[in-house]
């Protein structure tokens, strides 16, 4: 395949991936910086910042497998990538978004269960049931994705083989099939409403709950302190769900938008979370601003 370029802009690009390879940098430091300070921090030994350690490990493998060859695209014009490279790109992007979802569902569950029954978050939320979650998402990820390109792999590729973005994507490699692709239109979209779908609308319900139980208190500033321990989750779930909504809209309706639209997205998507969410973390998190300001000083 050939990953798109935008036209009339070839000559620039070699100057358009400085500042991708600045968001990768930091996404990179980021959550190296996050999975360091837990580890090293005791009093962050607790099954939220080990959800964010699963996020951070997540984001870091996402990046990792687009950005390097997205790079290469851009400082070397490597636009060519191969069938098989393709797939298993393909695959990594859809599973590793499925499994950050999962997570992000469980983060939700585990501040409901903080809020709504604080006595039993302990006995609940144990490190041994959190590691049982991160396998949970693991698996869940890889059966519900695998199916992906292997629905694409006996497919005839006879016409254009230029994507819509920078490196591959399940509806942007269908479309460039000349044979009948409903089955792999039918079993795509019916794993994205089982994983993300379904993960969007119980973390919606998670905060319905969390709101009920936080408009029972009886002061105002006590339900706001409450409320404020779920505002870094509440705002990792933006920078998810936020690119993913855009991405597949602009995909499915956008087809006569500008290429630039459709690559830009696509960058957004991948590295937007990665960035954000250890920043989030860190300026709400006092234990992690402490442990990376000694780490910074030493």
């Amino acid at each position: 395949f050939i990953l798109a370029s935008i036209p009339g802009l070839e000559a620039a690009q070699s100057w358009m991936a400085i500042p991708l390879c600045s968001a990768y940098i930091l996404a990179v430091t980021g959550n190296c910086a996050v999975l360091l300070v837990v580890r090293m921090e005791p009093s962050l030994h607790a099954p939220m910042y080990f959800f964010l350690c699963m996020l951070a490990a997540i984001d870091l493998a996402l990046a990792t497998a687009t950005v390097p060859r997205i790079l290469s695209f851009y400082w070397f014009n490597s636009r060519e990538i191969g069938f098989g490279a393709c797939l298993l790109q393909m695959f990594l992007i859809h599973t590793l978004s499925a499994i950050e979802s999962t997570v992000l569902l469980a983060m939700a569950v585990d501040r409901y269960v903080a809020i709504c029954h604080p006595l039993r978050h302990a006995a609940i939320l144990t490190n041994a049931a959190t590691a049982k979650i991160g396998l949970l998402a693991m698996a869940r990820g890889v059966l519900f994705f695998l199916p992906l390109p292997l629905l694409l792999l006996p497919l005839p590729f006879c016409g254009s083989r230029v994507l819509s973005h920078s490196f591959c994507l399940h509806q942007d490699v269908m479309n460039l099939a000349c044979a009948n692709t409903t089955p792999s239109v039918v079993y795509g979209l019916t794993a994205i409403l089982l994983v993300m779908g379904l993960d969007a609308v119980l973390i919606c319900l998670s905060y319905i709950l969390i709101l009920k139980a936080v408009l029972r208190l009886a002061a105002w500033r006590e339900r706001l302190k409450v409320f404020s321990t779920c505002i870094a989750h509440i705002c990792v779930v933006l920078a998810f769900y936020v690119p993913l909504i855009g991405l597949s809209v602009v995909h499915r309706f956008g087809k006569d938008l500008a290429p630039l639209v459709h690559i830009i997205m696509g960058n957004i998507y991948i590295l937007v979370p990665a960035v954000l969410n250890p920043i989030i973390y860190g300026v709400r998190t006092k234990q992690i601003q402490r442990r990376i300001l000694s780490l910074i000083h030493v």
